[in-house]
C-alpha cells in the first residue's frame, strides 16, 4: 500500500470510528456502583460459522454464552450481563459492536471456536483453547484466525463501504490495527491471561497460549476486549466435549471464573 493510499485509508478508518463508539444516555447515567459485561456468541442465524463433526460452531458458541450468563446472574450480583443475539440471529461485527458500546459495558468477550484449513494433516487431531487480544499478528496461524472471523463481514453486500475499504481477505488491510488506541489492551491481556488458564485448569484444555491478532470487533469495542476460541471444531473428540453437557458447564465455569477475577479487581 502506498503512502497516498495509506494515508486516505487512515483518515476514511478515523472518521468512521466516530460512529462505532455511540454516547448512551443510559449507558452514561447506569449506577457505576454496578458493572456491565457484555458477552458476544460469535455467528449466528445464516452466518453457521464454522461447521464440521455434525455440529455448528453458531450453536456451540451459543450454548456456552447461555451458561455463562446463567453463572453470572446468579452469583455475581452486581453484576449486569449484556448479550449480543441469546437466539439464532445473524448480527454483523458493527452491530456487535454498537451493542456492546451502547450499553456502557466495562468488558467485551466474544466466544468462538476454531479450526483450520482442510489442507492441515493434523487438523483431525490439533486440538486446545487460546484466547485473543487486539494487537499485531505475530504470525501466520494468528493471522488465518483473525482473517476467518472477519470474513463475516463479506455477507455484507456493502461490506467495503461500510467498513472504510476493510478487505478480510487482504494483509494491507490489517495495518489500521496499527493506529488502534492501546489504552484497554493492559486489562485485556490480564483477562486473556486469567480465561486461558481457566480453560486449561477448569475445563483440561490444552493450552495454546495468550495471542495478538487483529480482530476488527475487538478494535471497534470501546472497553476491554478478549476473543476466546474454546477448542477446535475440526477435531473429533474436541467436538464430543464441546457439544456434550459437561463440556459445556466445564467451558462456562472457566469463563465464569475468568470474569469473577476481573469484577474483584474492579471493586
Amino acid at each position: 500500500m502506498n503512502i497516498r493510499r495509506y494515508l486516505s485509508f487512515a483518515i476514511s478508518v478515523s472518521a468512521l470510528l466516530v460512529s462505532f463508539f455511540p454516547i448512551d444516555a443510559d449507558a452514561k447515567n447506569k449506577d457505576d456502583d454496578r458493572l456491565t459485561i457484555v458477552l458476544d456468541p460469535g455467528h449466528g442465524g445464516k452466518d453457521f460459522g464454522a461447521c464440521e463433526n455434525g455440529a455448528k460452531e453458531k450453536d456451540i458458541n451459543l450454548q456456552v454464552a447461555k451458561k455463562l450468563r446463567d453463572l453470572i446472574e446468579k452469583d455475581l450480583k452486581d453484576v449486569d450481563v449484556v448479550m449480543t443475539r441469546s437466539t439464532d440471529v445473524y448480527l454483523t461485527l458493527q452491530e456487535r459492536a454498537d451493542i456492546a458500546n451502547g450499553s456502557g459495558g466495562d468488558m467485551f468477550m466474544s466466544i468462538h471456536v476454531n479450526s483450520v484449513d482442510r489442507k492441515n494433516k493434523r487438523r483431525q487431531s490439533i486440538d486446545g483453547s487460546s484466547v485473543y487480544v487486539l494487537g499485531l499478528h505475530r504470525d501466520q496461524d494468528n493471522m488465518k484466525v483473525a482473517m476467518r472471523e472477519n470474513a463475516v463481514i463479506e455477507l455484507e453486500s456493502d461490506y467495503k463501504e461500510k467498513y472504510s475499504g476493510f478487505d478480510p481477505s487482504k494483509d494491507e488491510s490489517y495495518i489500521i490495527f496499527e493506529m488502534a488506541q492501546k489504552r484497554n489492551l493492559g486489562e485485556s491481556i490480564r483477562i486473556a491471561g486469567d480465561a486461558q488458564n481457566e480453560l486449561v485448569n477448569t475445563a483440561g484444555r490444552s493450552n495454546r497460549g495468550v495471542r495478538q491478532a487483529g480482530f476488527w470487533v475487538l478494535w471497534a469495542t470501546s472497553m476491554p476486549a478478549v476473543l476466546v476460541e474454546l477448542d477446535f471444531i475440526c477435531n473429533p473428540e474436541s467436538v464430543k466435549f464441546m457439544t456434550s453437557e459437561k463440556g459445556v458447564e466445564q467451558l462456562a465455569a472457566s469463563l465464569y471464573n475468568s470474569i469473577k477475577k476481573f469484577v474483584e479487581r474492579r471493586k
